[in-house]
């Protein structure tokens, strides 16, 4: 009679690797990917950053889905993290950047597209649209920071990029340093088609 065969135990930590826009596809993979592998049994994931930003509706979803996973969520800075990414980025609850990393902040926008006429009731709610979401996205970085609101408006408003030096002045990140992969660690890189 065969022995059957002894399943392969369980990670301790898994490494996943994310450089892309922030979308609706690229949340939603994500998404998927950190909740298969929590639903394994991983306990802690290594979330390897890069990140131009993207959509700010799918950046915060984003965040409040990583912030409540039943895993102790690494985020590490190894290259740009910017935009919405700066709230994705601090979903982690330990969180890293890499020595020539940096981050970037900037006001919400919103594109125009083809023809169109502005008028003042359009321009009033994108107005409020842009106010709600620089509060919401301000609210995050203050609660997860010790960023305080005016200096946030700052960043918003002169549209800032900034050394890790400066994340780990302000707490975005606890400490400057390399990603260190162990050998024989389980590495899930996410890769997206143009």
């Amino acid at each position: 009679m065969a022995t059957p065969p002894v399943p392969a135990p369980t990670p301790d930590t898994v490494y996943v690797s994310f450089s892309a826009e922030i979308n609706a596809n690229t949340t939603e993979t994500l998404i998927a990917t950190l909740s298969n592998v929590a639903n394994k049994g991983v306990k802690n994931i290594y979330l390897m950053i890069s990140t131009p930003g993207g959509n700010v509706m799918n950046g915060l979803n984003l965040y409040n889905v990583l912030r409540a996973l039943p895993i102790h969520l690494t985020t590490h800075n190894v290259g740009n993290v910017d935009s919405i990414g700066n709230a994705v980025f601090l979903a982690g609850t330990d969180r890293f950047a890499a020595p020539h990393s940096t981050f970037m902040f900037h006001g919400v926008g919103f594109d125009l597209n083809g023809q169109f006429r502005l008028e003042e009731k359009f321009l009033k709610e994108k107005l409020d649209a842009i106010n709600v979401d620089h509060n919401r996205i301000g609210s995050v970085i203050e609660e997860r920071t010790n960023l305080q609101r005016d200096a946030i408006s700052k960043l918003f408003l002169e549209a800032q990029t900034k050394d890790a030096t400066f994340a780990l002045g302000c707490n975005i990140v606890k400490e400057i340093k390399d990603v260190q992969i162990p050998p024989g660690a389980t590495i899930i890189p996410l890769i997206f088609k143009r």
